[in-house]
């Protein structure tokens, strides 16, 4: 793991600056604290700080083929690297390190840019090819590693965070135009950013950076499905499944060095941990966040995980008084809004995990993998529900919206959000989507100061399922879960907040092979009935503590509608109200009174507008 940064100037004979690039690898720091590596040669220049993982003592980068027509800066971890260096010893190649980095070199030689397709891992790299005078850019498929792009001053810059194109020169202008997905969304999706002339390589994408061109091409997406002949043999599916997510696990634990794993009180991660404890000789390092608000608090779980498989298990607190703190970290490390709050438990869980290892597994991806967040249930009901008689689907909302205001605190919200989903179950998916969104359409157009000027939620998503014509709901919301929400999200999350600490994480749910074979399994196996998890539970589920089965699904937050109601809050919350960053200031203030008065859940949305107010005041 560690950071990667780039310069190369059209002009070939305009030489880079050496104290321009060490400035923009410096920035990336904490994403390799245990070394630096440059090559400079006329126009292009490479920068790169690393994490030692594998291959302590002959992995420095930039590393090089025999006669250096060739030079490679990666981020990343290539898991397969051990089987792929077999295939190319007996292809004829000769190897020098025990690394991942010289598989990636001997993989370009031998099968050029399709060596991607080889490749089992997550990463971000540059390959500068001397013969043909080109940069080749990859980011792996899913989107775990992070890579950005700038064309600027005759010059292609590019880095593993946005920070390392900023210290360049290249100006900082705010793509306000970007606000309402923000704020909708809660991040900004692939290929925008929040600057202007600055773009995210999208996942499963590459760039060919020439002397007269950059040229961006696509090598993998989510595999085509026929929705009519989805797979459906549950024995067939629970083994192949099984067999995959061990063989995942089981190479992301390479490493040279002591690693652990994040413990949820989910099935996810526990069912990692599982696998882990199976295979590991020493007890697996185990690390949990807690929260005093027993709704978000699954300390109980986990420790019953932990001491099931015997782990040695650390548990951490999050504490409110870290609010500012926290805010700041957030800003510096994402570099753009980023409004997910909970990369606040993610960035604590990572801090004390980094006091004991280097790497750690978590259990992201199971939720897309699997099908199992609430709202695949939510279309798995609507597609049940569209045949109750009209006059129940149309007077049932209202119903339970009535009784939701008989209820307070957490009741109110769960019954609020019952007859929200049964409003839209008669629209389209689309307008389900939005529905789904923390600021929805209506909100945002009174909260934007010039709505005329923003590009839209609802164009986003009719153009996004342009480029994907699925037509039921249940496989429309997989594919937006794994192309949008998951790399721009939930990966950025765990990679900018992990990295603050120098930690790797790795995602063995997130296999590729897995990926594809499970985009493919009838909706039905994946969620039979309403149970969430299927798959899971009737595998790996059996041998996990029979409590973490019945738990209800708990997400990795914090409990910001509480935190926003405490008086300590007012002097921030006026903050708000005065300031002007486009935004009406009176919609503000109505949002923050219907959060304290438990009207609607807000925490999240208040959130966001003082991440995008922080981010505005450093811009200036």
């Amino acid at each position: 793991m560690c950071g990667i940064t780039g310069i190369f100037h059209f002009d070939p004979s305009r030489a880079v600056n050496e104290v321009l690039l060490k400035k923009m690898t410096d920035t990336l720091f904490h994403r390799g604290p245990d070394g630096e590596g440059y090559y400079g040669k006329n126009h292009i220049g490479l920068g790169h700080r690393r994490l030692t993982i594998i291959d302590l003592t002959t992995g420095d980068q930039p590393m090089f083929n025999e006669d250096k027509s060739i030079a490679v800066i990666f981020n990343g971890e290539i898991y397969n690297y051990i089987e792929l260096r077999d295939e190319l010893k007996k292809l004829g190649c000769k190897f020098h390190t025990n690394s991942d980095t010289e598989v990636i070199i001997r993989s370009y030689e031998t099968w050029g840019t399709d060596c991607q397709n080889k490749l089992n891992g997550m990463w971000a790299m540059a390959l500068w090819d001397e013969r043909k005078n080109q940069l080749f850019i990859s980011r792996d498929r899913i989107g775990e590693k992070p890579l950005f792009y700038t064309v600027y001053d005759g010059t292609f810059l590019f880095g593993s965070e946005i920070k390392s194109i900023l210290a360049y020169g290249c100006p900082r202008v705010p793509n306000l135009e970007l606000t309402e997905l923000y704020l909708s969304l809660g991040y900004i999706p692939a290929p925008y950013t929040f600057y202007k002339n600055i773009s995210k390589l999208q996942a499963g994408h590459y760039l060919i950076v020439s002397q007269n061109s950059v040229q961006e091409k696509k090598y993998w997406d989510m595999p085509e499905i026929d929705e009519e002949n989805m797979t459906s043999n549950k024995k067939q599916v629970y083994e192949t499944f099984e067999n995959l997510l061990k063989d995942s696990v089981r190479i992301r634990m390479r490493s040279d060095v002591p690693y652990g794993a994040f413990l949820s009180g989910g099935l996810d991660s526990a069912g990692i941990v599982f696998l882990m404890s199976e295979i590991s000789k020493e007890p697996v390092r185990t690390f949990t966040i807690g929260s005093k608000e027993k709704m978000f608090d699954e300390r109980k779980l986990a420790a019953q995980v932990a001491e099931k498989f015997k782990t040695d298990h650390h548990e951490y607190m999050i504490e409110q008084d870290g609010f500012d703190e926290a805010m700041q970290k957030i800003t510096h490390h994402f570099d753009e809004p980023f409004g997910d709050s909970s990369a606040l438990p993610t960035g604590a869980v990572s801090k004390i995990a980094a006091q004991k290892v280097k790497m750690v597994l978590t259990g992201d991806g199971g939720d897309e993998v699997l099908s199992g967040y609430n709202s695949n249930l939510v279309e798995k009901f609507v597609e049940q529900y569209q045949y109750a008689p009209f006059f129940l689907r149309k007077g049932m909302p209202g119903m339970v919206n009535s009784a939701a205001n008989l209820f307070s605190g957490g009741s109110r919200y769960k019954l609020k959000q019952v007859a929200k989903a049964l409003s839209f179950s008669n629209e389209t998916f689309g307008n389900r989507l939005m529905a789904k969104s923390w600021c929805r359409p209506a909100l945002a157009k009174e909260l934007m100061l010039h709505p005329e000027k923003q590009i839209k939620l609802s164009d986003f998503i009719s153009d996004f399922f342009s480029k994907y014509p699925i037509k039921h709901p249940f496989y429309q919301l997989m594919f937006f879960q794994f192309k949008v929400l998951l790399p721009d999200d939930f990966l950025a999350k765990v990679d900018r907040m992990s990295m603050a600490s120098s930690l790797e994480t790795r995602v063995p749910f997130l296999d590729y092979r897995l990926v594809e074979y499970m985009a493919r399994v009838h909706r039905d196996v994946k969620m039979e009935g309403y149970e969430r998890k299927s798959v899971l539970r009737n595998t790996i589920g059996k041998r996990l503590p029979p409590a973490l089965l019945r738990a209800p699904k708990k997400g990795f937050s914090i409990p910001l509608r509480e935190w926003f109601k405490d008086k300590a809050f007012e002097p921030k919350l006026q903050s708000l109200y005065n300031s002007d960053f486009g935004l009406d200031q009176k919609v503000i203030r109505q949002i923050t009174e219907d959060n304290n008065s438990g009207k609607e859940d807000f925490g999240n949305l208040i959130w966001m507008l003082f991440v995008l107010k922080r981010w505005m005041d450093d811009s200036q």
